[in-house]
């Protein structure tokens, strides 16, 4: 379900995983969905890597990941990293009953209850994204700045697309995969879980897992 506030007043804490160039981007997309409808209290920022400067775009650094797993009271929690496996590594990490993963959608984007797409806990899929109909997104999915999701398509659990990844109708892209910028799978193509698909290439057939594959057409490494 996608988050939408009770009311213009009642802001929600978020707190957001990830402290580098993604956090960062996940904090204007934030302050973007506040701007059309007030709904996050963004608290601040958790890193396992401690940043150089003590807050980040006027918001304050407030500690690990295990810090974030102490905290008293409810929050919803959002992970700014660009690895599949090292999101899926912090989300394992997030044990604490008082966390709930936030699903961040850029006010931009058309999602149309008509359009029949479903999206997991924890995705994120920011500007200029176009989805079409009939699409499942997993939890904790990445769509990054201008990807296209055609018809039909099925991206499991922890996906990552960087900007301007193209996925064709019917191509289904298994837990953890991958795509660098500007990476296109075919329509009915199937992606293994786990596998990296290099930055310009084009899938034309199916992909085993836990593979790099790179080239036009893409083949595995």
């Amino acid at each position: 379900m996608l988050p939408v506030s009770d009311s213009a007043s009642s802001l929600r804490p978020l707190a957001i995983v990830g402290a580098g160039g993604l956090g960062r981007e996940v904090l204007l997309l934030i302050r973007q969905l506040n701007e059309q409808r007030p709904t996050w209290e963004i608290t601040g920022f958790y890193d396992d890597r401690v940043p150089v400067q003590p807050s980040i775009h006027g918001l304050p650094y407030r500690g690990t990941v295990a810090d974030l797993n102490l905290t008293p009271e409810p929050l919803h929690v959002v992970i700014a990293v660009g690895s599949s496996r090292s999101r899926q590594a912090i989300a394992g990490r997030l044990s604490s009953p008082q966390l709930q993963f936030a699903t961040l959608v850029h006010p931009g984007v058309a999602l149309a209850p008509y359009q029949h797409v479903t999206i997991g806990a924890g995705s994120i899929i920011c500007q200029g994204c176009i989805l079409t109909c009939d699409i499942t997104l997993g939890q904790h999915v990445l769509l990054n700045l201008g990807c296209t999701i055609g018809h039909d398509a099925v991206l499991e659990d922890f996906c990552s697309l960087m900007p301007h990844a193209n996925i064709g109708g019917e191509a289904h892209l298994e837990a953890g995969v991958y795509l660098g910028t500007n990476a296109t799978v075919i329509n009915q193509v199937r992606v293994g879980a786990g596998t990296t698909v290099g930055a310009g290439a084009v899938v034309v057939r199916d992909l085993p897992g836990g593979c790099t594959a790179v080239g036009v057409p893409a083949r595995a490494m």
